[in-house]
């Protein structure tokens, strides 16, 4: 059983117990469905205001969904469009303060307002994304989309 606390107050200490509660959760798990279904909730769990936190895999030129926690979710993402396919597309994190105003945006929930997605890099390649959503505009800072870049360095390897 696992019994994770998190201080959203401190995002420092937030983001390195998510990413040592990360490592405890993914290892000797060598299933990457799996690993991401319980980190999925790990991030539910931890990160007060997100109304959908999860996973979408780059297959091809396509973002698949995979594990997450929230409403139900697009499917396919064409690489370049929305939010996801500009994170996987460019490789670089996309911290959208107010998703209205991002051109493209995809509404897969009509909640949403404010959005965080950090690729997760291989061996310098994409191979998905961790994608947040918040129903609050600017839930996200840079302080957050450095823990879950790490977040994503740490996960990496096991998805």
């Amino acid at each position: 059983m696992y019994d994770f606390r998190f201080d959203p107050a401190d995002k420092p200490t937030l983001y390195a117990d998510l990413a040592a509660a990360a490592r405890g959760l993914i290892h000797g798990e060598s299933d990457g469905v799996a690993n991401m279904a319980n980190l999925a909730a790990l991030l539910a769990l931890a990160l007060p205001d997100c109304n959908w936190t999860g996973f979408y895999r780059l297959v091809g030129e396509t973002l698949v969904l995979g594990p997450f926690a929230g409403k139900p979710a697009c499917i396919r993402i064409p690489l370049g469009q929305g939010v996801c396919g500009a994170a996987a597309a460019s490789g670089e994190t996309q911290l959208v303060r107010d998703v209205h105003a991002f051109p493209g945006h995809i509404a897969c929930d009509a909640a949403s307002a404010s959005e965080l997605v950090v690729p997760i890099l291989r061996d310098g390649a994409v191979i998905g994304v961790i994608d947040l959503d918040s129903p609050t505009l600017g839930r996200f800072d840079e302080e957050d989309a450095r823990g879950i870049e790490a977040l994503a360095a740490v996960i990496a390897e096991a998805i």
